[in-house]
């Protein structure tokens, strides 16, 4: 059952589309809310106690555990590279979450639909308190619960009312190669024939800002690229496609087509004055697009015909939190507040010392700049939100909407890749609220290259499952920092099961391309194991689409009656015959792994030819806790006794993939029984 209920005139997000019939609505009633209490005293503020065993699941791309209580989370779209254990926002807004009680196995979920800086303490100020708090009493809340439903059933409910979650196209489940840095025909070259040279399957090759000519979104620098139409198709004839990025901020350029024809027509961000927002991205001072309007997403979706009139049939949409380096206005602010500091400066006075490097950084991302800059939005949609309004548009300043950008911008790719293009496009995004998942994956951005992170992208898998996106994964190796061959294999070894499987590195880490390793056929072994599993993963990855269930999920969700399960968070379940248990930590033989119930172990490794093509080691092991030996070049994972997955050979590309060479792993008694969906 849904409950929906309205607080104040809320921003209409755009985020819930598919509301049923019997929805109970309730309209500034802060009696009827089933769960807590509620204040709109100050802004909004909702209370929830928590029982001791109380757990709390979702939150999507966000910091912490599978079970999100005893932190702080910040609901606000944040251009922040550095993921470590204190943050409290990352690249999304996500604002679902299920609260599980194990001891009545009663659940309900809860939405936040609010596009601004929201504050969810999940136990942590007080611990037997679940706070959700915003700055505006302007909001709509959905309660959902299942009657005699599970998690589950919850979940599956929300994906309901949000819609149905984005299916690329098939090479989208290949394996890909990105890195900051690829710019020309030359890098493209280089990483297609070392891929072909060793045999080692690849599905796409990804372009960041250096292929633009002086980082101008839509353009192509011709000297480092002479013929992209040919480059594009040449790939396409050995099953590669190239993938371009695109940034949010459209550089302040005169003779530039794109800002000048944004500018002419009224497409960019504006000052309260009137006068065009500027801030300094990649290119340098750059307009940006007012993505919040339709007009200008029809205009901004139109801008990517030229590469698809290339051949191009996938983007990356990235900076759009957006991210502001700095703005003309927040440089003056730094420098007069500088300028006061220095003349109260004394050697020994660290107060001033440290309050000057506070300044400098809060250059970068400022709130005064997110607060400078306004949306022109259809009146309808703004209810408290705007602040003037004229002719059925609302003048809206960025900040309370700040969440709704990335979202938008995607939206106005997909938009227009769905009415102009016969095929399927593929296409991620950095910054992303709930309701984008309609349009297209996301990536969880700059992560590093740690052992922490390997397990940081398991927690996160299935909590942004929960919230619709399910073509998602991390960047496999780590963007920053340098990678080792051992963090890389074990990376890839979780990566062969995510949706997006990517290596990406940052400019000026070492080489993390496979090849550039020794022994690289132990790689291109494990990449091949994608290859084999992919008519499994892509049959249950659209089942879960179309049926509004989970990719990944953790046990608990499985497993609710089990306490050991209800607090694994290291292992997850992949589709209804698989667990994975990927090694997180360095010069491991193996580790500690968990049965809920009797599954059989299926090692594969190119000495045994599980990932080449023969047969993989499976023993069947009984429910209960096994150390479970797992070299570096292996992959290991568990298949649910009774339950068999298809395969296939390996092949170069997954267009290569014959499907006549299908076969079975896992219990003999049920090879067959599996229901293939047609692609």
């Amino acid at each position: 059952m849904i409950y929906k209920f309205i607080f104040g005139k809320p921003f209409e997000t755009e985020s819930v589309v598919n509301l049923p019939s019997d929805t109970q609505i309730f309209t500034d009633d802060l009696k009827q809310f089933p769960a807590g209490k509620i204040s709109l005293e100050s802004g909004f503020e909702l209370s929830i106690p928590l029982a001791d065993d109380d757990m709390i699941f979702g939150l999507g791309e966000a910091m912490g555990g599978i079970n999100k209580r005893g932190r702080i989370y910040r609901s606000w779209c944040n251009d922040d590279p550095s993921h470590t254990e204190e943050k409290e926002s990352l690249y999304g807004a996500h604002n679902f979450l299920v609260i599980y009680s194990p001891s009545s196995h009663k659940c309900f979920g809860l939405y936040a639909d609010y596009p601004g800086n929201l504050v969810i303490d999940a136990g942590c100020t007080k611990k037997d308190v679940l706070s959700l708090s915003c700055g505006q009493a302007d909001i709509v809340l959905y309660y959902i619960e299942e009657k005699n439903g599970g998690i589950k059933d919850v979940v599956a409910a929300f994906r309901n009312i949000i819609g149905t979650s984005y299916i690329p196209p098939y090479w989208a489940f290949g394996y890909m190669q990105s890195r900051w840095g690829y710019g020309s025909q030359k890098d493209v070259e280089d990483v297609f024939d070392n891929y072909r040279a060793l045999d080692i399957p690849l599905d796409a090759i990804f372009l960041d800002i250096d292929y633009m000519d002086e980082f101008r979104d839509f353009t192509v620098d011709s000297q480092k690229i002479p013929d992209l139409k040919k480059t594009v198709s040449a790939l396409k004839e050995n099953g590669v496609h190239l993938v371009p990025i695109i940034d949010a901020g459209v550089k302040s350029d005169e003779g530039y087509s794109v800002d000048e024809e944004g500018i002419k027509e009224n497409m960019f961000c504006r000052k309260k004055d009137g006068s065009l927002f500027r801030a300094a991205v990649w290119p340098g001072l750059a307009h940006f697009p007012d993505f919040l309007n339709p007009d200008v997403r029809k205009w901004f979706g139109k801008q990517y015909s030229v590469l698809l009139d290339c051949g191009i049939d996938g983007f990356w949409n990235d900076m759009n939190e957006p991210a502001l380096f700095y703005s003309e206005d927040g440089i003056k602010r730094a420098a007069d507040t500088l300028t006061e500091l220095a003349k109260k400066a004394d050697r020994n006075d660290s107060i001033i010392s440290w309050s000057m490097k506070d300044t400098v950084l809060g250059v970068q991302n400022s709130i005064e700049d997110y607060k400078s800059f306004y949306h022109r939005v259809p009146a309808s949609l703004c209810g408290n939100f705007s602040d003037s309004e004229k002719d059925g548009t609302a003048i809206v300043r960025h900040d309370k909407v700040h969440n709704l950008y990335g979202f938008n911008m995607t939206r106005a790719a997909a938009e227009y890749f769905s009415s102009n293009c016969e095929k399927p496009v593929f296409l991620i995004s950095r910054a992303s609220f709930i309701g984008m998942h309609r349009y297209g994956g996301i990536w969880t951005g700059d992560n590093c290259s740690w052992w922490s992170h390997i397990l940081l992208c398991l927690k996160m898998l299935p909590s942004l499952n929960m919230c619709g996106f399910l073509y998602t994964g991390c960047d496999l190796g780590g963007f920053s920092c340098n990678t080792t061959r051992e963090l890389l294999l074990r990376f890839l070894a979780l990566g062969v099961f995510t949706p997006l499987m990517r290596n990406h590195s940052a400019l000026g880490t070492r080489a993390q391309e496979v090849y550039a390793f020794e022994n690289p056929e132990d790689f291109r072994a494990i990449i091949q194991l994608r290859y084999r599993l992919l008519p499994y993963l892509y049959n249950e990855y659209v089942k879960a689409c179309r049926n509004g269930t989970m990719y990944f999920r953790p046990l608990a969700f499985d497993y609710p009656d089990d306490r050991i399960a209800l607090s694994t968070e290291d292992q997850l379940m992949l589709g209804e015959e698989l667990m994975i248990a990927p090694v997180y930590v360095p010069n491991a033989t193996g580790r500690t792994v968990y049965l809920p119930e009797d599954m059989y172990c299926v090692r594969c490794r190119k000495e045994n030819g599980g990932c080449a093509g023969g047969a993989p080691e499976q023993v069947l092991y009984k429910k209960g806790v096994h150390f479970i030996f797992c070299a570096a070049d292996e992959v290991v994972f568990f298949i649910k006794k009774n339950c068999a997955v298809p395969v296939v050979l390996p092949a170069r590309n997954s267009s290569e993939i014959d499907y006549s060479t299908l076969s079975w792993w896992g219990d003999s008694s049920a090879f067959g029984k599996y229901k293939m969906i047609s692609r």
